[in-house]
């Protein structure tokens, strides 16, 4: 091992020798180079399109048994400039809509709310007891470890409009998130 690391610093040595003292060395090298890196360039992994500012993650959405005619969505959203959520669609269900759950005197209520502001940078959490997104008219059972289509609305201080698209795993539980994962299957489709 001791000499295969000798050997290899001196290869080096001896090439940065020859690219310093000879052009028609350093002109060979760079040719080889020109002619790998379209190679490598193609074989790099591509970065996502994120052309919203807006950023979902951990979404997921409860799990129902037959005959249940309604269940929430749950997600983190951040946006990095101060946005509004102004709506919510999907396919399973004939009503989506964004609803805040909070204590009034002794009583939990629910309620819909028309949007939900998004601070810039700031995260807001849709969860269980708090803001959420509430389908209802259910099209069908949304069985655990399935998917479902959903499109969210934002509107940003400038009254420009943009949808994100994702697709929302089916759970009975929420998913654990490590730092950095990103959201299922997001798509951007700005209008």
């Amino acid at each position: 091992m001791k000499i295969k690391l000798v050997n290899t610093i001196q290869s080096i040595a001896v090439c940065a020798v020859a690219a310093a003292a000879s052009p028609a060395f350093s002109q060979l090298v760079a040719e080889k180079e020109s002619a790998v890196s379209p190679v490598l360039r193609a074989a790099q992994p591509k970065p996502a399109r994120q052309s919203s500012p807006v950023q979902v993650s951990g979404a997921w959405i409860r799990a129902t048994v037959p005959g249940q005619s309604g269940s929430g969505a749950f997600m983190k959203i951040t946006s990095s400039t101060a946005t509004r959520l102004i709506g919510v669609s999907t396919p399973v269900a004939g009503v989506a809509e964004v609803h805040e759950m909070k204590m009034q005197g002794d009583v939990m209520k629910m309620a819909p709310v028309t949007s939900l502001d998004l601070p810039a940078g700031k995260t807001v959490e849709l969860k269980l007891g708090g803001y959420h997104v509430m389908l209802m008219d259910l099209k069908q059972t949304l069985a655990k470890d399935s998917t479902v289509p959903m499109t969210l609305r934002f509107k940003d201080a400038k009254g420009v409009e943009s949808r994100v698209n994702i697709t929302v795993p089916v759970s009975l539980t929420p998913p654990i998130l490590q730092p950095g994962t990103p959201a299922p299957a997001a798509e951007v489709h700005n209008h």
